[in-house]
């Protein structure tokens, strides 16, 4: 049953890492309570550290404008974890953020992050706390949903990394190796791989056997291929203390002797102003969190399946991981066009 929505407030914070298209969220969500439904909406400071200290601020329709292209989060994050006792006070920080969250005056809660955030939006629904959950990551792991926005953004700036190293690999006639985000998923390196014309594409999701690698890389010398590229996950099995990408590039070189470098892309996959992909996916999930709202419609993550935005339990959410199927499509394709994937001859 809809319930009355004008004098509603609803509060927003962001959690965990950064990453594109949290504030086309936060707009979308902002906006839609604001001009569709009446409701107030308050801004919570540094995710969950925020209700914890009572910093927050109400949204104005003004405020809105002029963020559906900002990187980063306009209201901070952190990693806070609610659910541990607090080292000052000693206290569970869950029930001093419930405690706030009715002080506040609030009547729902969106919470926008990956999934550890979704793990904690799913407990404090269980405590009582109306909540919808917006997965956010670049690294497309949140289960129950087709992508997460800030995943295009970063697979667009990873693609456009492999982009350049080609001219300088084949100016040189080196093996370059660069190493993409993803500490147990390879959808950023298999996406931008795939898309960068990357000749290896090493993921966690698929064991891979040097010897096999540097055996197809070998071969590539030998059919003349002037150059490799191989797009490495930084969550690759590999000894500890070691960079995925310096890891790969000793092995190749101890293998085969031939010439090779590594590039750690790092935290500028995750900076920058989001594509138009990430901007349109992040103000629909935004709109339809408010949309869940206004029905009185709770304990929810907004998601995508197929072309619709729709919404799963968060129950059924929190804890889980998006692998990549070693069978996925993208996959089979790739093999069929000889690409290495460490685990096959080819």
């Amino acid at each position: 049953m809809a319930v009355s929505t004008r004098g509603m407030k609803i509060g927003i914070l962001t959690a965990g890492g950064d990453c594109p298209g949290i504030n086309a969220a936060i707009r979308g969500v902002g906006k839609t309570a604001i001009a569709e439904y009446g409701m107030k909406v308050i801004g919570i400071s540094s995710g969950f550290r925020g209700l914890i200290d009572k910093e927050f601020i109400e949204l104005e329709e003004t405020q809105l404008s002029g963020m559906l292209t900002l990187g980063g989060t306009i209201l901070g994050t952190s990693r806070d974890k609610p659910f541990k006792n607090d080292p000052v006070t000693g206290v569970n920080m869950s029930k001093i953020i419930k405690k706030n969250y009715k002080e506040i005056g609030l009547d729902a809660l969106v919470v926008i992050g990956g999934n550890g955030t979704q793990k904690t939006a799913a407990k404090l629904a269980a405590e009582g706390m109306n909540i919808i959950g917006l997965p956010k990551t670049i690294d497309n792991d949140v289960y129950g949903t087709d992508v997460t926005f800030g995943f295009d953004t970063a697979v667009s700036i990873a693609t456009e990394a492999i982009d350049r190293l080609h001219s300088t690999a084949n100016s040189h006639k080196r093996i370059m190796v660069i190493e993409v985000m993803g500490h147990h998923t390879g959808w950023i390196s298999l996406y931008s791989g795939v898309a960068g014309g990357g000749d290896v594409i090493l993921i966690p999701e698929i064991p891979y056997d040097m010897d096999i690698v540097a055996r197809y890389l070998e071969k590539r010398v030998k059919n003349k291929k002037a150059y490799s590229i191989v797009v490495v996950a930084e969550g690759i099995e590999k000894p500890k203390g070691i960079s995925a990408a310096s890891f790969i590039s000793q092995s190749i070189r101890e293998k085969t002797g031939l010439e090779t470098r590594e590039t750690i892309l790092g935290y500028v996959q995750r900076g920058g102003s989001p594509t138009a992909m990430d901007r349109i996916l992040a103000t629909r999930y935004g709109a339809h969190a408010v949309e869940l709202i206004a029905e009185g419609k709770f304990g929810l993550m907004v998601c995508k399946d197929g072309e619709t935005i729709t919404s799963v339990p968060l129950e059924q959410v929190g804890g889980k991981l998006k692998l990549v199927p070693p069978e996925h499509s993208i996959i089979k394709k790739s093999r069929k066009m000889g690409i290495c994937f460490g685990d096959r001859k080819v």
